[in-house]
């Protein structure tokens, strides 16, 4: 599972903005009244390839116990206890504060990794400023200004230093013939239901009451032969929903149990088609890149009329995803489970299938002479040669000129050419676009004597033709 940041401090420090700063994201509310933020927000930082944690901001701790602060600190100290690493962030403007002080005292007990981060440091005596706090004795001090992006990458450098390579909360599994499946929703929509039916045992707790499942429960499984791991997660609810300290927790979990995925199966109910709730999780889902299959649950008992509407509201509502998918099924008495894994087994095989050079250049030449981009301002974007990046997504690099002029409607119809052309179902594609000289440019192509022989052979032919 990824590893776990908080960001703890007293209110009004910055902890939002600098949330913001590094999930490169505006999900947290900024706002120069203290107090603002009360409940957890989370998000996943991906600053760094290859070394994703999740990130939680937290509302500030202003010292009272009672009333709606008191439910903001201990939403925070929660936070905190949960982590496997917490920033505590100060305001160096200010100075240090009794609060800070008590916030601390608190941080010691936890016995936690901690790192002293001083916001605002822009336009102060940053010497003297850092003095202050130097007595707190939590090692040397970095002073970042969230604002304007300033000591950043100095503070990622130190978090991932103290970080362990996975959460302490589960251990990834790294067995490249087990393909994991996340099964992802809103509450009550059936995804333990369909675990227990998949397994065969009642594994997981079903129950018609919404929120029972609060943790992320990975189950490895064999069938037909292949070998699976199933992760069963909470179900994430609106936030006015959302107000126990445990179900808090449920939203990270799920984070991670999408970030360890392979293919995530996310779960609509047919009685209530597309929801704001389902495009929060498949936004997540998107953004992680993984491969996608939609299974529509409850579709058993249901009249023509009313599986008719289901679908037309799932098209329209999801249009935008019409790579990924749509299965029919009954978690309940177990109707569809073979299509459903014949999708997942579809999708995954397109997320991970492996291209050459060649092949990529081909498609994207394809793609070029059927379809010229536009002309823009007098010029035209060249497409030299393309290959493979990377693999779930499958992410192709594309180099030439002026290929920043190169249109989303232009990139929507390489996305669609390429997935026709490959056959690729069920998972995004993703394009990098590079601008420069040809690196093959100045490399001499070495000729075997048998193409010299040939070479000459034609020579002679063009001109005893001439």
């Amino acid at each position: 599972m990824l590893p776990l940041v908080a960001l703890v401090g007293r209110p009004n420090v910055g902890k939002s903005t600098l949330f913001n700063a590094l999930t490169r994201t505006r999900d947290a509310l900024v706002h120069d009244q203290p107090g603002v933020t009360r409940d957890r927000n989370y998000g996943v930082c991906r600053l760094a390839e290859g070394r994703p944690f999740v990130l939680v901001d937290t509302g500030g701790i202003a010292g009272e116990d009672e009333g709606l602060a008191g439910a903001t600190a201990r939403q925070s100290r929660a936070a905190a206890e949960e982590a496997d690493l917490i920033l505590f962030i100060v305001d160096g403007r200010e100075g240090a504060s009794t609060v800070d002080d008590d916030i601390l005292r608190w941080l010691r007990k936890l016995s936690k990794p901690t790192v002293l981060v001083v916001n605002k440091s822009d336009g102060i005596d940053l010497q003297a400023a850092l003095s202050e706090f130097s007595r707190y004795g939590l090692g040397e001090a970095l002073p970042v200004s969230s604002a304007h992006r300033t000591g950043i990458d100095e503070l990622l450098a130190r978090t991932l230093g103290l970080l362990p390579e996975e959460g302490a909360t589960e251990t990834l599994d790294d067995d490249p013939k087990r393909v994991r499946i996340a099964f992802v929703g809103r509450p009550n929509v059936g995804k333990s239901t369909l675990v227990n039916r998949i397994l065969g045992e009642e594994r997981m707790i079903a129950s018609e009451v919404p929120g029972t499942t609060r943790d992320s429960i990975a189950v490895d499984l064999e069938r037909d032969g292949r070998k699976y791991r199933l992760i069963d997660t909470a179900g994430l609810r609106r936030r006015s929903k959302v107000e126990e300290a445990v179900e808090k927790f449920s939203v990270v979990k799920t984070l991670q149990a999408i970030e360890q995925c392979q293919v995530a199966v996310l779960l609509l109910d047919a009685s209530e088609g597309v929801t704001d709730q389902d495009a929060t999780v498949l936004g997540a889902v998107l953004d992680a890149g993984k491969a996608l299959v939609i299974a529509i649950n409850k579709w058993d008992g249901r009249s023509d009329y009313e599986r008719q509407q289901a679908e037309t509201l799932v098209a329209r509502k999801l249009s935008f995803v019409e790579w990924a998918e749509n299965v029919r099924i009954s978690a309940l008495h177990g109707s569809g489970l073979r299509e459903l894994f014949r999708a997942i087994h579809r999708a995954h095989a397109s997320a991970t299938k492996v291209f050459s050079t060649a092949d990529v250049t081909r498609a994207i030449e394809a793609a070029y002479e059927a379809n010229p981009p536009p002309v823009v301002r007098g010029h035209v974007a060249k497409m030299r040669f393309a290959h493979p990046g990377a693999e779930s997504p499958p992410t192709f690099i594309v180099h030439g000129s002026r290929l920043k002029t190169l249109s989303n409607t232009y990139q929507r119809y390489l996305e669609n050419f390429f997935r026709k052309r490959f056959k690729l179902v069920g998972t995004p594609i993703r394009f990098i676009f590079r601008e420069g000289e040809n690196p093959y440019k100045d490399k001499k192509n070495v000729l075997t004597e048998r193409q010299i022989a040939s070479k000459r052979r034609l020579i002679r032919h063009v001109k005893r033709g001439g």
